[in-house]
């Protein structure tokens, strides 16, 4: 019932700028939901102390592992001169966070940039190559720390390549990839892994991130990125590589269980959104620090005293 009003909630802006959970059974959402509250945690109170959050990402510290979400197009939201992108990259910078921008023009993306918040940018996988390897190029000249691909961002709802504001999105084959990580310096990201099999191809291309993810759903059906997890930490042991995660992500007892899963850091997209479009930077600041305690407690509940010391053994499901 809960994710039959969530279906029918109406967001602000353009239809289908902020795309909503439609509450039937192929909804990756619900099954996202449904595992993430089915997780249970043991309690660890003797030794416990008050936890350090800091966390190093890309040889840069942050206050903690929750990070902003990648964000496309919601400046085309018209609310008082207020320009939700720039906003939550305000809120990034005064809270310390990584920042991620999805797609968005050079000129829309120099504005956030010129916030100075730490700043990933993810691009879409343009059947024109030429267009990411353009993107790629600004945002290295425009102080991005790190860039990267949304690979789960190819089929459309017809079956074929999708098309997303006029542009045709294309494969991306492991080749393509290599390619494109060889052709900048900075860490790069591949956002949209759900399986060990594209984890390692991933690794293989020379990617120094991933993003655990099915981008709000967009697979029908598709595995909980805390369910995949596991197996992908695993799969990369050894490797260095960040493994990021996020879908669903409401509160900071959500950020732990995937934490506690194998994810270095996760993006809130949906728990930031409301507060965002209301009340602008104040509004994320607000909902971060409520993750902020939420995170902090259940690691002192679990004896975590840092970052680094995340147990998956305190998780029962």
């Amino acid at each position: 019932m809960i994710m039959d009003n969530q279906a029918k909630q109406q967001w602000p802006g353009p239809a289908g700028l902020i795309p909503v959970t439609s509450g039937k059974a192929e909804d990756a959402n619900i099954h996202n939901r449904n595992f993430l509250d089915h997780i249970l945690v043991e309690m660890r109170v003797i030794d416990a102390i008050e936890p350090d959050l800091t966390t190093e990402i890309f040889g840069q510290k942050f206050s903690s592992p929750i990070m902003m979400p990648a964000f496309s197009h919601l400046n085309k939201i018209k609310n008082k001169d207020v320009k939700p992108m720039e906003e939550y990259a305000m809120a990034a910078k005064e809270e310390n966070l990584l920042n991620w921008v999805g797609m968005e023009n050079d000129d829309d993306f120099g504005n956030i940039l010129a916030v100075n918040s730490k700043t990933v940018r993810i691009i879409k996988p343009f059947a024109d190559h030429d267009i990411i390897l353009h993107q790629i190029a600004f945002a290295e000249q425009h102080g991005a720390i790190a860039v990267g691909i949304d690979i789960d961002h190819i089929a459309g709802t017809n079956g074929k390549y999708d098309v997303v504001d006029g542009y045709p999105m294309g494969p991306i084959t492991l080749k393509d990839l290599k390619t494109i990580v060889e052709k900048t310096h900075l860490p790069f990201v591949a956002k949209g892994v759900l399986s060990v099999s594209d984890a390692l191809k991933a690794c293989e291309a020379g990617c120094k991130a991933i993003v655990v993810s099915h981008h709000h759903g967009r697979i029908p059906f598709g595995i909980p990125p805390a369910y995949a997890l596991p197996k992908i930490k695993d799969a990369l042991a050894g490797s260095n590589i960040k493994i990021f995660a996020d879908c669903g992500i409401e509160s900071g007892y959500d950020a732990y269980k995937l934490l506690a899963l194998g994810a270095d850091a996760v993006s809130v997209g949906r728990a930031i959104l409301s507060p965002l479009l209301k009340e602008g930077k104040d509004g994320v600041i607000k909902q971060i620090k409520k993750m902020h305690a939420e995170l902090s407690e259940l690691m002192m509940y679990t004896g975590i005293k840092d970052t680094r010391t995340f147990d998956a053994n305190v998780l029962h499901y």
